[in-house]
C-alpha cells in the first residue's frame, strides 16, 4: 500500500512539475518603440498595426550577399513549420537596413524568391539609415552599421519574438543552428499565455 502511495505521489509531482515547464518564460523584456514604415505593398505598417499580435522580427536588405538569403529562406521555414502545427496567425516583420536602396519592388521581388506566406509577412523601408540603426539598438539591441570597404551593411543575425504587447522577449540564430523546434515550441507557449 505504501508503494503504491509513493509512486502515485511521485507520478503527481512529475505531472505538476512538468505542466510547471510549459509555460512561456521571457529571457528579455525589452519594448519595441513607435515606427510606421512602409511594407513591400507599399502600405504603412506600423508598430499598432502589430499591437495585439505575436510577431517575428530581423533585419536584412536586398543586396546582401552573406547573411540574408540564409535567414530569409530560415524565416520561411519557420513560417511553415508553424503553419504546419496549424498556427497561422504569426506575423513576420524584416526591416531593410538599407533603406535607401531597398524599395518596396525590390523588398516585393527579393521576396518572391522565397516560398513565403507575404499575407503575414512584411519587408519594411521608407526611412533613413539613421532611423533604423536607433531603432535596432533602442528595441533590438543590436548594431547596424555600414561596412566602409564596400557597399553592403553590418547588421545582426537574430530572430526576435515579440508578443501582444511589443516587447522583444526572446532572440535566436537566424543564421546557423537555427533552434527552429525551440521557436515553434516558444511561439505555442506564448500564444497559449493569452488563452
Amino acid at each position: 500500500m505504501k508503494k503504491k502511495f509513493t509512486s502515485v505521489f511521485l507520478t503527481s509531482v512529475m505531472v505538476l512539475f512538468l505542466a510547471g515547464c510549459s509555460e512561456f518564460e521571457a529571457d528579455s523584456d525589452w519594448k519595441v518603440r513607435d515606427f510606421t514604415y512602409t511594407n513591400q505593398n507599399n502600405q504603412e505598417v506600423g508598430l499598432d498595426d502589430l499591437k495585439g499580435e505575436i510577431w517575428i522580427a530581423d533585419f536584412i536588405f536586398t543586396s546582401c550577399e552573406t547573411v540574408c538569403p540564409p535567414m530569409t529562406f530560415n524565416l520561411t521555414k519557420i513560417q511553415k513549420q508553424l503553419k504546419d502545427e496549424g498556427i497561422d496567425d504569426i506575423n513576420f516583420v524584416s526591416f531593410s537596413v538599407d533603406p535607401e536602396v531597398d524599395t518596396p519592388d525590390k523588398l516585393k521581388e527579393y521576396i518572391s524568391e522565397y516560398e513565403a506566406d507575404t499575407k503575414q509577412w512584411d519587408l519594411l523601408t521608407g526611412y533613413q539609415q539613421e532611423e533604423i540603426i536607433s531603432l535596432a539598438e533602442e528595441s533590438f539591441k543590436v548594431l547596424v552599421r555600414d561596412d566602409p570597404s564596400s557597399d553592403q551593411v553590418i547588421h545582426g543575425t537574430s530572430f526576435y519574438l515579440v508578443n501582444k504587447e511589443g516587447k522583444v522577449v526572446k532572440n535566436y540564430s537566424g543564421l546557423q543552428d537555427v533552434p527552429y523546434e525551440e521557436i515553434v515550441s516558444d511561439v505555442k507557449l506564448l500564444k497559449k499565455s493569452y488563452e
